[in-house]
């Protein structure tokens, strides 16, 4: 029999209404600040940035890299506002090739604007973006940045850590206890920029209500666990929770810049027709 999933939605399903924070902070150890986030309700575009190389190095590849996507998604929209009129499945959403383009895009900008200046040569920077259109949240990601989704009170981090550390572990090499210890942690294998072309993972996730997503990078998941971030997250809500990750982080050492975006769904009821009791 067919399942649930290959049926077309119903046009008056209920649509879901967006809460979105991001907080970034410098931390404790570092005296500037080389991430940069975005939280843009009406491309319901978040991203995520952490720059790294060279003394202007890495705050300015990830300002790159947030800007080139912002500017790629909005270009996008006004060529063809048909692909976040939210009707789309994360089958035949035209959504994660814009936005694996867009990361493609800020990886050459990155790498143009490194060449160009010796201050800013080996610069890159960790992206983890997430654009929701409808019910569809799609996930491009490059690095040791993380997206999670909460649900039903569960987290699962949805983004694999493009790291030496993350590399040993799935070959075997090292145990879990032995990854958070490395010394080699913040070693990524992957970053955008630092090449002229960068790999992207791109994932689909269909959102309910209720579900939150948190995009962070590794100066907060270096320091919180997964089930304090939904702790947090599920107690202090969309407003409170990333000031309180954030303290938390730097509480226990804020060795890194830390920063975090959470977006947060809910079904919002179709408008009443004239046929519902009033």
């Amino acid at each position: 029999g067919a399942s649930d999933a290959s049926l077309p939605r119903v046009a008056d399903s209920p649509e879901l209404e967006i809460r979105a924070r991001g907080l970034t902070d410098v931390g404790q150890r570092r005296d500037h600040n080389e991430d940069s986030l975005l939280v843009d309700d009406a491309l319901r575009l978040y991203v995520v940035a952490d720059g790294m190389g060279g003394h202007a190095g890495g705050g300015t590849a990830s300002r790159l890299a947030v800007e080139t996507i912002q500017k790629a998604l909005a270009e996008a929209r006004t060529k063809k506002p048909e692909l976040f009129d939210g009707k789309h499945t994360i089958e035949d959403s035209p959504l994660p090739e814009v936005l694996r383009g867009a990361v493609e895009e800020a990886c050459r900008v990155i790498f143009a604007a490194a060449k160009g200046d010796p201050e800013l040569a080996g610069m890159g920077t960790t992206v983890t973006a997430a654009a929701v259109d409808g019910r569809c949240a799609f996930v491009a990601h490059v690095g040791d940045s993380r997206c999670y989704l909460i649900r039903e009170k569960r987290i699962y981090q949805v983004s694999e850590d493009h790291s030496l550390v993350n590399e040993q572990l799935k070959a075997g090499a090292i145990s879990a206890d032995e990854a958070r210890k490395s010394r080699f942690r913040n070693i990524i294998t992957r970053s955008v920029g630092f090449e002229e072309e960068v790999q992207v993972d791109l994932l689909g996730l269909d959102l309910a209500d209720g579900d939150a997503l948190v995009i962070c990078c590794d100066g907060l998941s270096n320091l919180v666990e997964d089930p304090e971030i939904l702790d947090i997250v599920e107690k202090d809500g969309v407003d409170d929770a990333p000031g309180h990750l954030v303290d938390l982080a730097n509480e226990r050492g804020g060795d890194d810049n830390i920063s975090v975006v959470i977006v947060k769904v809910k079904e919002t009821p179709p408008k009443a027709g004239g046929t519902s009791p009033g």
